[in-house]
């Protein structure tokens, strides 16, 4: 959990959802909401999946250094 919440491009969403709704809310509603609510998701999944290659890579990486260790 603490990888997702620590994460620069998660924060980075966070606050552009976060900026999303105050639009919808305090904007004009026209065409351009339904534009930056598929920004805004679209942004997100983004960050959660670079979160989640971030993850899987690191932990190849570490079974590559144990399996390299156990070889010696």
């Amino acid at each position: 959990m603490r990888k997702y919440l620590f994460n620069g491009a998660i924060i980075s969403a966070a606050i552009g959802l976060w900026t999303t709704i105050q639009a919808s809310r305090k904007g004009p509603r026209d065409w351009r909401v339904p534009l930056m609510w598929v920004n805004a998701a679209i942004s997100l999944a983004l960050a959660i999946g670079a979160v989640l290659d971030e993850s899987r890579e690191a932990s190849e990486r570490e079974s590559r250094s144990v399996e390299a260790r156990k070889g010696r």
